[in-house]
């Protein structure tokens, strides 16, 4: 409780909590696809080895085989939207922790490289539904002054998830499994989605997608369950976006009105994959091997990066209402630049290799202090009710795709040039620096219905 009373009100004096847990349950629920997400995309850093060996697989299809599951996530981002507006993000959570499930058995049972590819595929479609929909839920279930925080659970999510990716691949690679670890390592995520899946019966709908169904006693409920202090103030408010949203019925995205929130959520979503935040840590056992590490090593300082991530999040998570998103951002290029630009220049001179772990650990600090705590959070916010969803969508499946093609060519690049792929990250992050600067508009303490009119 103590640590919910932190994270909420950000002090440490009494206060009664209990009309917030409910908010606080229900948003963690949400967020717990993060925790799949994470685990999920980390995962496969363990299993690249043994899967070159088992499949004989070359750069290229080892570079496709860990694509795979992006792939299912890019086709996933910008088609999820439509069921989350029809039928609602709850609902289409429970789609997604189903797919998690299926992905993560078939794995473990795959009979060929193919059938791989296929149930990694079907992991990605559960991907990206979460990646899109659990934000967008938190940030309509969230009071304005706590959004930040809330939807940032997502995110806590994402990176708990990929350290227990971690530690689950270094506790199974000391088993002596043989031929199966790999398989041991991709299928025990079935584990946090089936607990995933039941607890996403013990939350309720949003309340502004219950008010669009014009089911507004149960979205007066269910913002008097969750704290709101003055609920029907809120409720009027949101009424009359969506007033404002029916007079406008299949409001298409792709419009001149929006050209500024659509331009954000491409740029974010594409910087944050051209940070190699993901193509190092998908291949971090590989970058290690690189650079002269063993095996239990290996995975032993990739436990130590994503504990870092996970404690940089958490500060983070604490600062993002307080310094807000734009701070944030500006703050990890410049750390994120210097740290990629001395991983670079350990592989050029192929000496000091010791300061790898170090450059690294730096590196993922900076980047979920800024990047990985802001994404999920300002997507959810620089769109307008009617495109909210879609908009989110657009950000996601541009954050993915980028995110498949940087991951396919990776291993490629990385084999023939070493310290190329680092340096051109560096430079992208100082590109980031001056778009942040110039472009990117502060979003903290605005009402979502309040933003419509700022981001217009």
């Amino acid at each position: 409780m103590q640590a919910l009373h932190l994270l909420l009100i950000g002090s440490v004096a009494p206060v009664n909590l209990k009309p917030y847990f409910y908010l606080f349950k229900s948003s963690l629920v949400g967020a717990l696809g993060g925790l799949l997400f994470g685990f999920d995309t980390a995962v496969i850093a363990g299993a690249t080895h043994a899967l070159s060996l088992e499949y004989q697989l070359s750069a290229t299809a080892l570079g496709f085989t860990v694509s795979s599951a992006l792939w299912g996530t890019v086709f996933a981002s910008m088609l999820s939207g439509i069921p989350g507006e029809k039928f609602g993000a709850r609902e289409t959570l429970r789609l997604a922790a189903v797919l998690y499930v299926i992905s993560a058995l078939g794995c473990a049972f795959a009979w060929d490289w193919y059938s791989l590819i296929a149930f990694r595929f079907i992991g990605g479609l559960g991907i990206g539904c979460s990646s899109v929909l659990g934000p967008v839920y938190i940030a309509e279930l969230a009071p304005a002054k706590w959004r930040g925080r809330l939807v940032g659970l997502f995110q806590v999510n994402v990176v708990l998830g990929i350290l227990l990716a971690y530690f689950s691949n270094y506790l199974i690679g000391t088993l002596p499994l043989g031929l199966t670890e790999w398989r041991w390592k991709l299928g025990v995520s079935a584990l946090p989605a089936i607990l995933f899946l039941v607890m996403l019966f013990t939350i309720p709908r949003s309340p502004r997608w219950l008010a669009r169904r014009d089911r507004i006693d149960e979205a007066r409920e269910v913002l008097k369950k969750t704290g709101v202090e003055d609920y029907e103030q809120e409720l009027q408010e949101i009424v009359s976006s969506i007033k404002a949203e029916h007079a406008l019925p299949n409001e298409p995205l792709f419009q001149n009105k929006y050209r500024l929130p659509i331009f954000l959520a491409i740029t974010i979503g594409a910087f944050n994959q051209l940070s190699g935040i993901n193509a190092i840590l998908y291949y971090l056992n590989d970058i290690f091997e690189k650079a002269g590490f063993g095996k239990m090593s290996g995975d032993l300082q990739a436990v130590i990066i994503g504990f870092t991530n996970l404690v940089a999040v958490l500060i983070a998570m604490t600062m993002i209402d307080r310094l807000g998103r734009r701070t944030l951002l500006l703050v990890g290029s410049v750390g994120c630049a210097i740290c990629l630009a001395g991983v670079a220049a350990v592989f050029f001179a192929q000496q000091g290799q010791a300061y790898l772990v170090w450059l690294l650990v730096a590196y993922i600090a900076f980047f979920s202090f800024s990047q990985g705590a802001v994404i999920w959070v300002y997507l959810s916010e620089i769109f307008p009710t009617p495109v909210r969803a879609k908009g989110q969508a657009l950000g996601s499946s541009s954050h993915w795709i980028m995110n498949a093609v940087i991951s396919g060519l990776f291993p490629i690049l990385a084999k023939s040039s070493g310290g190329y792929p680092f340096a051109f990250f560096a430079l992208m992050m100082v590109i980031q620096f001056f778009l942040v600067f110039f472009v990117f508009p502060e979003t903290k303490g605005v009402t979502l219905e309040d933003m419509e009119k700022r981001i217009a």
